[in-house]
């Protein structure tokens, strides 16, 4: 019993080790748009805060696509660094950063029909739509940057360390900020000025998480022979992962399109009250997003290292910790929701609105925790083509809540929030549920019931952190 309970405090610290940066990490990405909002609210035209919030959009929506950079790259180098194999490690980091590299290029090459495209489907006003035309053709300079620091900050959590990822980050938009105002207020290119210190800031980023990658092999050689980059043998499992999570991605953009698209179309209110409940799950993200962190880093690695017993040990440990969170922002949400809604807007038709539907926020983090936590793990375990159809199913089971009033039309009432909103959760809920269904079945989880703890501890030995 003592050896437990041992080996657990040991996971538990690795886990919090691993946890905190990730959460500090994601906690900074809405900061930096608050301020850009903050500086384009201050050049003295309402029209610069509409051009920032879809020039954001029209950048983000773009680059999340291509998510899978970071989360390609952690599960396959935790994987190698578990087995201890060094050319592994390099040559997963330059396939993944070059491979960012040569997106990012080839968006700029695009840049022209890009911004026209997602101008037509953001559909803002003449001037705001010029200004966003400004906006992107400066900030899409930055693509390489973003997309290649993406893959390297994925590298980086495959190799147990969330500390520089996090150093990336804030040295990114702290740098973003004072360029934006040097730009904007010193330097006087007015709104324009924003978007430069945003491609400036990310060129530095991926220069400083370069020099923070080098220092991270064990003898600070990162250079690798080209045939191990594009080694056949190697390549094929990198591009298999990455195309299945950019599939995944797919999908989840098409629900997240659709809930707002839905909410458009059910009155301005109704689009105002869902973005203020949406920031709910934002922030609940945030948190169980770095503990996702911590499952991709430690599964990775013990599964790469060939100990299965370390693995079910690592999932059924994080699977409590995710429980522990959500059920503390249930609470939290439970008592307080009136409060955050207050905080976040002051329209009192809004702020009326969002407490009519304060049930679904309430629900949001007992739907919605299993999916992260079984994301990290198969993302660590490199499940992805599990986790594309898990989040497939997930999609489908969303649009049969909205759209099942079509079939039945006598029985079932129009839709409305409250059903887009049961849907939206029901999705959520069924990404964990198909998912932790998939470890009853699957080799890496043979003999575990990955819902419970029905298992002997590992020994001591198994629970060391470093190799």
């Amino acid at each position: 019993m003592k050896t437990e309970v041992q080996n657990r405090r040991l996971l538990d610290r690795e886990i919090l080790r691993l946890s905190v940066p990730a959460v500090i990490t994601n906690i900074t990405v809405p900061l930096l748009g608050l301020c850009d909002t903050v500086i384009s609210g201050h050049l003295g035209e309402v029209r610069f805060l509409g051009a920032i919030a879809a020039g954001s959009v029209m950048i983000n929506s773009l680059f999340w696509l291509f998510g899978f950079l970071r989360m390609g790259s952690s599960g396959l180098t935790a994987q190698a660094y578990g087995a201890g194999s060094h050319d592994r490690v390099r040559g997963i980091f330059w396939q993944a950063t070059l491979l960012g590299l040569l997106i990012g290029f080839t968006l700029l090459a695009c840049n022209k029909p890009l911004c026209g495209f997602l101008l037509g489907v953001i559909s803002p006003s003449g001037d705001v739509s010029e200004l966003a035309r400004s906006y992107f053709s400066i900030a899409i300079a930055g693509a390489p940057a973003i997309l290649a620091t993406s893959a390297v900050t994925g590298w980086m959590i495959g190799m147990q360390n969330t500390v520089r990822p996090m150093a990336v980050a804030i040295s990114v938009n702290v740098l973003n900020i004072l360029l934006s105002l040097l730009f904007t207020v010193v330097l006087r290119y007015g709104f324009t000025g924003i978007a430069w210190g945003t491609c400036i800031a990310n060129w530095v980023g991926l220069a400083l998480a370069m020099v923070l990658a080098l220092r991270m092999v064990p003898d600070r050689k990162l250079l690798c022979p080209w045939r191990l980059i594009w080694d056949s043998k190697t390549i094929k499992p990198f591009f298999k992962v990455n195309t299945d999570i950019f599939l995944r991605s797919a999908c989840i953009m098409a629900v997240t399109v659709t809930v707002t698209a839905v909410g458009a179309r059910l009155g301005s209110l109704t689009l105002a009250t869902n973005a203020v409940m949406l920031q709910f799950f934002h922030i609940f993200s945030y948190f169980m997003d770095g503990i996702a962190f911590t499952g991709e880093a430690l599964c990775g690695k013990f599964l790469g290292s060939g100990n299965r017993a370390m693995l079910r040990f690592s999932v059924n440990r994080l699977l409590l910790w995710g429980g522990g969170v959500s059920f503390l922002f249930f609470i939290v949400y439970l008592c307080l929701h009136n409060v955050f809604i207050g905080l976040i807007t002051s329209e009192k038709e809004v702020v009326q609105a969002a407490a009519g539907y304060s049930i679904w926020i309430i629900l949001i983090p007992l739907a919605s925790g299993g999916a992260f936590i079984y994301d990290g793990v198969f993302i660590g375990i490199t499940a992805t083509r599990q986790m594309l159809a898990a989040t497939a199913i997930a999609a489908l089971v969303f649009f049969a809540v909205l759209f099942c009033n079509i079939l039945y039309p006598e029985i079932i009432p129009p839709l409305d929030n409250n059903r887009l909103w049961a849907g939206f959760l029901a999705y959520l809920f069924f990404r964990g549920a198909v998912l932790a269904t998939f470890t009853l079945f699957m080799r890496q989880f043979k003999k575990v019931n990955a819902a419970c703890l029905l298992y002997t501890s590992p020994s001591p030995r198994d629970l060391s952190t470093s190799r």
